[in-house]
């Protein structure tokens, strides 16, 4: 049997638990009519909790379409581009939705970017109108783009009585001083104002799911400067229907809680667009509090929990995670980053429960796969979900490669974007055609084992060449992490005349291990576990490593700081 042959064959739907099909229907329909639909379906239930206030589907309903209102009454039309600067928020939920009603597509924009990073986003999506937190909006303004439209809002509008000094004390401390919303006027509107002074009485837009673009996200930038990536509402739609057949969850009966930032990808579609579309209740977190999150999981009786490695990292050791009594839960998911196993390992020890790790990017909506619940495997980041296609090929030749040898991971399915925003040359790049179907190139060094499922190396940008030698930056982290007193690592190669690249790690010691732990120390550790030519070379102690807005290691700003330190 052919290397191609093994892929197409699918070797993991064995494992695929029970009742899931190979593939599974995606309704030719827009995200508002899904929307719409489970709105109609669930009015009386509560749809979001925002810090104990509660929103039925029906109050949703009503504020999206009277905010869908008021951007036409102020000229949006479709195919026009609406960002969104705003923290997690029933407001970010309604906006959301309302900008999709009147066929306009979104880009959201981190809250913690500089003007610099907001300027290029706004500018390079070409957006019009501005839906933004007050308390972020100074950084707009520094940004200098002209919209011909913001409407402002602010964090205490969705908080009970009790909670909105509190709300607003405790948001300064993480993006600095609010401003007052002001009278309406010019091109700066207020949120409340506007869903009080229009009906609910949206306009009919005639939406194409296949060819309308709803969301513009923007990749994250670990290893490149970040890049708009043009996603349908058919694309959406088909995560939508894929994730929803992976887990024993029923619709309309499930809570999950979100603390994963809905400006990223991961946040926006697999909780906000799938859990509302499907009558699933949204306990919302603007900030990520644990003691709050840990009391929400209690409290809402949440069925799923949805996180990223560094979180995990963090609660293995906290002292209040045994609150939860974990084994309760139908999921508990991973994803945006690499799960190291020693996380893993550790969590496991201390609650009992399985994290099912899953793998996706941007490019294709968020998921492309999963780890069956029924059956999990450590160190692996699952199998392909439905209606999707993946293989590894020579990164080089472009050849088909076995199973077991490593090489770029390349995905098929309805859920791959249609390209990059105005970038044509990076698409032709990113996307090609390979046995008479098309695939997303995902940059990403990965192994098919014999069973089907998929081993995540590392980024092919981060492989590092050293007297020949190819070292994994991921490979040499995964052992720095098991050492037990460093908390966290960032790995790269550093250009060297004679080597090619030396390996570099900066690492975060624990507090109480600090001052204590030597250069040696972890170098005699690792030499113990790794290659010669695998140890790092050059070690640096730090008090964090750069991350990017959604907790990944920025590797790419790691390169940079080196760069910069050495440039004359």
């Amino acid at each position: 049997m052919s290397a191609q042959t093994r892929y197409l064959d699918k070797p993991w739907l064995p494992y695929y638990p029970p009742g899931v099909s190979p593939t599974v229907p995606v309704p030719n329909i827009s995200i508002p009519q899904a929307f719409d639909e489970a709105t109609e379906r669930y009015g009386a239930k509560t749809a979001l909790v925002f810090y104990g206030r509660k929103v039925t589907f029906a109050e949703l309903r009503d504020q999206v379409d009277r905010l869908a209102t008021a951007l036409a009454a102020l000229g949006v039309e479709k195919g026009e581009t609406i960002g969104l600067h705003l923290l997690n928020s029933p407001q970010f939920v309604i906006a959301y939705f309302a900008a999709l009603k009147v066929g306009a597509k979104v880009t959201a924009i981190s809250p913690v970017y500089t003007s610099i990073e907001i300027r290029h986003q706004l500018t390079d999506s070409q957006a019009t109108v501005l839906v933004g937190q007050d308390l972020l909006y100074d950084k707009v303004e520094k940004a200098g783009v002209a919209l011909r439209h913001v409407i402002l809002t602010s964090i205490e509008e969705y908080l009970p009585p009790l909670r909105k000094l509190m709300g607003r004390s405790v948001l300064g401390k993480w993006f600095g001083a609010s401003r007052p919303l002001g009278t309406p006027g010019g091109h700066v509107w207020q949120f409340q104002a506007l869903l009080k002074q229009h009906p609910p009485r949206p306009p009919v837009v005639k939406i194409d799911p296949q060819a309308d673009v709803a969301a513009l996200p923007y990749t994250g930038g670990t290893t490149s400067h970040p890049k708009g990536v043009i996603l349908t509402h058919a694309n959406l739609m088909a995560c939508r229907a894929q994730v929803a057949t992976l887990f024993p969850f029923e619709e309309g009966r499930e809570t999950f809680l979100a603390f994963l930032p809905f400006f990223h990808i991961y946040g926006q579609v697999v909780l906000m667009l799938n859990g509302i579309t499907n009558g699933a209740t949204l306990v919302l977190f603007t900030t990520p509090d644990l003691e709050e999150i840990l009391s929400a999981v209690e409290t809402y009786q949440a069925t799923a929990f949805y996180g990223v490695p560094t979180l995990y990292e963090t609660l293995k050791d906290y002292e209040k995670t045994n609150r939860v009594n974990w084994k309760r839960l139908k999921v508990i998911g991973c994803g945006a980053d690499t799960l190291h196993e020693s996380t893993v390992k550790g969590w496991q020890q201390r609650t009992g429960a399985q994290i099912l790790e899953g793998y996706g990017l941007t490019e294709c909506s968020a998921v492309s796969h999963f780890n069956p619940y029924t059956r999990p495997k450590v160190g692996s980041f699952g199998v392909p979900v439905p209606n999707m296609l993946a293989a590894v090929i020579d990164p080089e030749g472009m050849e088909f490669l076995p199973p077991g040898e490593v090489g770029e991971l390349i995905l098929s399915g309805p859920n791959v974007m249609q390209g990059y925003w105005k970038s044509p040359e990076e698409t032709s790049k990113a996307l090609v055609t390979l046995v008479g179907q098309r695939w997303l190139r995902t940059g990403d060094l990965v192994r098919m084992d014999e069973e089907g499922y998929f081993h995540y190396i590392d980024r092919r940008k981060d492989l590092i060449k050293y007297k020949g030698h190819s070292v994994f930056a991921k490979e040499v982290e995964e052992v720095l992490y098991g050492h037990p007193q460093v908390k966290a690592a960032g790995v790269i190669g550093v250009p060297d005349p004679a080597a090619g690249a030396l390996i570099k790690a900066v690492v975060v010691l624990q507090p109480e291990a600090r001052g204590k732990v030597t250069e040696d120390e972890i170098r005699a550790y690792c030499s113990e576990r790794l290659a010669p030519f695998k140890v790092p070379k050059l070690i640096e102690f730090r008090g964090e490593v750069p991350k990017t807005d959604v907790g990944k290691v920025s590797r790419r700003e790691l390169r940079e700081e080196f760069l910069e330190e050495r440039a004359p």
